[in-house]
């Protein structure tokens, strides 16, 4: 018997195009019986890596239609609701919030998508212990045991490995998939991603 496919997801819990492709890539791995493995990495240093600019830096028009019309757009077409700001949290660090999405094993996917959808939906601080307890209850977990694990040490070097592995593999930005070590970058190739999992794409 074959072995499932899996899909590596690498991704910041704060990601708007992570929010907005997640229950399609549910859709896609459910379909397709194949493993979402997940990844949570530190957004800054990755970035950085790979030369992107700080949202300071960008110019205003990339911002209006990147961060503005082009999410708007998605949000319709995939019938999530979402903020029309920026979210009032969004620099918060991550280490909390990507810790828990690690920690939560097997649960991982329904934790992480509780966590964006709070994020660009309720305008919510995901890098607050009481809202990361409280969206792990309701997602079935344990939420004081959940914290616990995922400010430990050992889940902490987990969530650097992820970003060093991010780094190494030359991602570029959140969210990335990869099918058999092939990369897709960004929610609006997961048509792609549910190709690769049935016919991989020529070298």
């Amino acid at each position: 018997m074959s072995q499932p496919k899996t899909i590596e997801y690498f991704y910041a819990a704060h990601s708007a195009y992570a929010y907005l492709g997640a229950w399609e890539l549910k859709r896609i791995a459910d379909e397709a019986g194949a493993n979402v493995i997940h990844r949570p990495f530190g957004f800054a240093p990755v970035m950085a890596a790979a030369g992107g600019k700080g949202f300071g830096e960008r110019s205003k028009a990339h911002l209006s239609y990147f961060f503005g019309r082009e999410m708007v757009r998605w949000a319709e077409w995939r019938g999530l609701p979402m903020i029309r700001h920026r979210p009032t949290y969004h620099d918060n660090p991550l280490a909390l919030a990507n810790g828990a999405i690690i920690a939560a094993g097997e649960r991982a996917g329904p934790l992480s998508r509780a966590l964006l959808q709070a994020h660009w939906r309720d305008d919510a601080d995901i890098a607050d212990i009481d809202t990361v307890r409280d969206l792990a209850e309701e997602v079935g977990l344990d939420g004081a045991a959940l914290i616990t694990a995922a400010q430990s040490a050992e889940i902490q070097a987990q969530h650097k490995a992820n970003t060093d592995e991010a780094i190494a593999r030359s991602v570029f930005g959140s969210p990335t998939y990869f099918v058999d070590g092939d990369m897709f970058y960004g929610q609006d190739r997961l048509f792609m991603v549910e190709r690769a999992l049935q016919t991989p794409f020529e070298a």
